[in-house]
């Protein structure tokens, strides 16, 4: 009888071990790497001596340097059928202000060409404070209009995530114009924070988080909206104070002399900045000029809107048609034809050759570098988050060939003087891949494309790909 219990403890034990065993393999989670396949992997890597030799190059040279095309190194040509000449290169410095200083080159070039002036540039200083402050007070009033939304709602999350940047889009540019007026540099100059933002909007980003938790906790608490605006006031007393440390006092008139294109004294008037910008640009910023998108995910030929995509609160959201690039292509050449700049804006950073300042899809060969292929289209870099606008500039030129097809453009960047004397030059190939938007004169842009604007917009959400400032 002993010698069956010992057998059968030992069968149970086996039997227990299979069970193991198996649940062991049934639980085992699915996806993960196992020892079985990085040996695979380790295997499949063959080391040949061409792989030894690249490791070697690449462990020691950027990867932009190694994977830069020999083919494509031919000098950069400064000459364009159409050219609209530059009013003089700015510098952002550190800051993500490139949407501001687009905007603002473009209009100093048709004042300066309007009224003969030899020089101008207007502060871009001016109006970013109350681009700060109008950002700020969107958020807190934002805040209260979504109080009885739960912290983890979609849109709330947007906010708490994005209470305030320094980058932006032409709307931007549109409603802070229109409500503020514009000044020359020389009457309010630039500041360390100004030209570098980080810290500032860091801070400032900080307060308004604390702030918005505030006002969500009075709603909660049985404070009333008009109670909520009231202490939103007094939240925004501060950030006043903290934007005019950082950046100086706004004024709200200055004394400034104009002079001929000879440098001649003309006279020496005192101006609002709004009577500034009446006088010498005047055109409504808001209904004068279209933007256009070429965003391949979505039908073209419609109109569209995203929520919450403005900088002020009583403003217009980011609205615009979109269109195939070759529409967009045609409305740009009829302007630079007709000497007029555009605000630009696409994904710079891509294929960029900085050292030539030419944009071309032919730059590099990465894949040929690393063994693979990068093949995703236009549509599918943007579904993936792979590329998006990140940069806006002013677009001065292009040149075409004998059939009037566009071969190069150029645009004048807000990155100081250097290569190019601060211009940058694509290739119309580079142009269908990274081009995103312009904003044209409507007089540019055929009447059947105007007449999507009066469509019903389809609204997107803040957080859709297409949302991104421009820096």
């Amino acid at each position: 009888m002993g010698k069956v219990t010992f057998m059968n403890h030992r069968n149970l034990i086996t039997m227990a071990a299979a069970l193991l065993m198996a649940l062991s393999a049934v639980a085992a989670p699915k996806g993960g790497i196992s020892k079985d396949m990085l040996e695979r992997l380790r295997r499949s890597y063959q080391n040949t001596p061409t792989d030894r030799a690249l490791r070697n190059a690449i462990n020691s040279v950027d990867l932009t340097t190694l994977a830069s095309n020999a083919d494509n190194h031919t000098p950069v040509d400064m000459a364009f059928t159409y050219r609209v000449p530059s009013r003089g290169i700015t510098d952002q410095k550190s800051s993500g202000r490139c949407w501001l200083f687009t905007g603002l080159n473009v209009l100093r070039a048709q004042m300066m060409d309007t009224h003969k002036l030899p020089k101008l540039e207007l502060s871009q200083n001016y109006n970013f404070f109350f681009d700060q402050l109008e950002k700020s007070n969107l958020f807190l009033q934002s805040i209260i209009d979504t109080h009885d939304l739960d912290m983890t709602d979609k849109k709330v999350e947007f906010l708490f995530k994005n209470p305030l940047s320094d980058g932006g889009q032409y709307t931007g540019i549109s409603d802070n114009i229109m409500k503020y007026g514009v000044v020359p540099a020389e009457v309010w100059p630039e500041t360390y924070s100004s030209n570098n933002t980080s810290r500032m909007r860091q801070l400032i980003s900080l307060k308004l988080r604390e702030d918005g938790l505030e006002l969500r906790r009075m709603l909660a608490d049985g404070s009333t909206v008009a109670q909520a605006e009231e202490r939103k006031e007094k939240m925004l007393e501060e950030i006043y104070r903290i934007l005019a440390l950082t950046l100086g006092v706004p004024p709200t008139q200055f004394e400034w002399t104009r002079r001929d294109a000879a440098g001649n004294f003309i006279d020496r008037r005192t101006y609002t900045p709004q009577q500034f910008y009446k006088e010498f640009a005047g055109n409504d910023l808001k209904k004068d000029y279209v933007m256009l998108m070429n965003d391949p995910t979505r039908p073209y030929y419609k109109l569209y809107e995203i929520d919450l995509d403005r900088h002020t609160y009583d403003g217009e959201n980011w609205r615009y048609i979109n269109l195939p690039v070759e529409d967009i292509k045609a409305a740009a050449i009829a302007s630079i034809k007709d000497g007029k700049m555009m605000y630009f804006s696409c994904d710079v950073g891509q294929m960029f050759d900085r050292k030539k300042g030419l944009l071309d899809i032919d730059n590099y060969a990465y894949g040929d570098l690393l063994g693979t292929t990068f093949g995703m289209d236009k549509a599918d870099r943007i579904r993936t988050f792979a590329s998006a606008s990140s940069h806006a500039m002013t677009l001065v030129a292009v040149d075409v060939d004998a059939d009037g097809k566009p071969l190069r453009w150029m645009v004048e960047n807000s990155w100081g003087p250097g290569v190019n004397d601060g211009h940058l030059i694509m290739t119309d190939r580079w142009f269908d891949e990274y081009m995103f938007r312009l904003v044209v004169d409507k007089k540019y842009v055929d009447k059947k494309i105007l007449d999507i604007l009066k469509q019903k917009p389809e609204m997107l959400p803040a957080w859709d790909p297409m949302f991104s400032d421009e820096n």
